[in-house]
């Protein structure tokens, strides 16, 4: 690690051992932990829910924790999987070391890892989400040669009572600052801790969505991260989630990722930008067009996105976000720029980059400006509601997918628009277009439909593709949101129902 990269990094572990995550052995681990007085280890993990939980162990000696971090601990499988039977049920934690990170909220000093299932054969649990998401990077780097990264645009509301001073304009908070922005200083907290937690962030500012109820504040925030290799996109947005609600007990207010608040105002997402490298290039571009490859991959998950939804939209209430004029995608399609799409493509700093020599024309810049390009794409159906390993995993399966179609680039042709399909005047074209599911019972069959996909390779298994579709059809929310129309309590409770997601 270089000088200057390590004279900025916010993590204490990287500070203290002056290497990166990926190189935490553990000896290292131990060595942190007896010089700068942890007394607990926390094992963190992710079971069938897709949330997270947590395992508590008080340091006895060093060969205990020894121990711990070398074999791990037991849990009761049949209480984190529903195909697990009570008889049988036990099941390894394994922590993963470059995952460790202090825990900025403990009153106790302690470290905490998340950690990897693995079954009384000692190989690892086939449905776990960790490890399909490991099998499907697995199997797209060895058949592309290809690195995916990914990273999540985190959107939040922060509801809290109202103080009728400096209120914000009703839906018009995007980039507020103080004091119109109430609660800044919790982000720029949660930034401060999810950096040296490990998290990669890119910026924070406060979201479009901003209202009052009755004495209720509603006030929208987003953190958005680094792109990274997808394993670590995944873990970095399960900690940003939690310090999140941590931070909420703290400033006693209520910090939710619910896909919809009240109907009317901006839902939030979880917008997943992607990029695909090759020997440490992003390949998103050529000739400072969107590349052959980049269009592949937006082909391949425009094919599954109904289906994709299984993962990233798993509640009812998803489904009232997913509607027109919300700048939420309602039509299987992609555009540059183009926020009435599913995949937009955003600016990424492609062709001319005199705009900084223009704004600084007193410096000398010439070799400064040559940079590798930081084009990515944009998934903007998922919500606050994903099965994050689930959904990363389906979209790796799905860019493979397009990789490997025969006509890909014919479907991405006939997939691009550059208008807005939400305006009356577009409505035709708005008429061609597939539609994503408007339901979790719809999002199931289309999981069904397209199962054969995921379960190539058994990435996803056979068991792992029924438990989710049987699940999301416990909610028989067919045709829900015709039958809500115009109930408005009836909303309010469902959305009080689901105010906390995974």
């Amino acid at each position: 690690m270089g000088e200057l990269e390590l004279s900025v990094n916010p993590n204490p572990l990287v500070w203290y051992l002056k290497k990166l995550p990926s190189e935490f052995t553990c000896n290292d681990l131990i060595r942190f932990i007896e010089h700068n007085g942890i007394e607990m280890v926390n094992f963190r993990y992710v079971p069938e829910d897709g949330k997270l939980k947590t395992l508590n162990f008080v340091i006895n000696s060093k060969d205990h924790l020894q121990s711990i971090l070398t074999f791990g601990e037991r849990v009761d499988g049949s209480s984190l999987f529903s195909f697990i039977d009570a008889g049988s049920s036990d099941l390894y934690l394994i922590p993963r070391y470059r995952t460790a990170y202090l825990n900025p909220f403990s009153q106790v000093p302690s470290l905490d890892i998340l950690c990897s299932f693995y079954n009384s054969s000692g190989k690892p649990l086939e449905n776990s989400p960790e490890y399909v998401l490991r099998k499907a990077y697995e199997n797209f780097k060895e058949s592309t040669g290809l690195h995916f990264k990914a990273m999540g645009e985190l959107e939040y509301y922060v509801n809290s009572k109202g103080t009728g001073f400096y209120d914000g304009e009703d839906q018009r908070g995007y980039q507020s600052s103080q004091p119109f922005s109430k609660w800044e200083d919790l982000r720029v907290e949660a930034m401060k801790l999810i950096a040296r937690c490990g998290g990669k962030i890119k910026y924070g500012h406060a979201e479009v969505g901003t209202f009052i109820k009755g004495e209720e504040l509603f006030e929208q925030h987003e953190i958005e991260f680094l792109p990274v290799e997808v394993e670590e996109s995944v873990e970095q947005l399960l900690i940003a989630k939690w310090i999140l609600r941590m931070l909420g007990k703290k400033y006693g207010v209520e910090v939710s990722f619910a896909p919809k608040i009240t109907v009317g105002k901006a839902g939030s997402g979880l917008h997943i930008h992607m990029l695909l490298e090759r020997d440490g290039k992003n390949i998103m571009v050529d000739k400072e067009k969107l590349s052959d490859t980049a269009k592949k991959m937006i082909a391949g998950i425009l094919d599954v996105a109904d289906a994709l939804t299984a993962f990233g939209n798993t509640i009812p209430t998803s489904y009232l976000r997913l509607v027109p004029h919300q700048e939420a995608p309602t039509n299987i399609c992609w555009g540059d720029r183009n926020r009435s799409v599913l995949i937009r493509v955003p600016l990424g700093w492609r062709g001319n980059s005199d705009m900084i020599v223009d704004a600084n024309p007193q410096q000398e810049w010439e070799n400064f400006l040559k940079k590798d390009s930081r084009q990515t794409v944009e998934f903007r159906a998922p919500d606050g509601s994903a099965d994050l390993y689930n959904l990363l995993a389906g979209l790796v399966v799905a860019t493979n997918w397009g990789l490997n179609m025969p006509n890909a680039l014919e479907k991405a042709s006939s997939s691009y628009v550059d208008i807005d399909i939400f305006k009356k005047k577009n409505k035709k074209n708005l008429e061609k277009m597939k539609h994503l599911p408007t339901s979790c019972w719809d999002s199931a069959e289309c999981l069904n439909k397209k199962r054969k996909i995921f379960e190539m390779n058994n990435i996803f298994p056979k068991g792992m593709i029924d438990s989710i579709v049987r699940k999301l059809k416990t909610y028989r929310d067919k045709d829900l949101s015709e039958r809500l129309y115009g109930h408005d309590e009836e909303i309010r409770n469902l959305v009080i129902k689901y105010i906390h997601t995974r």
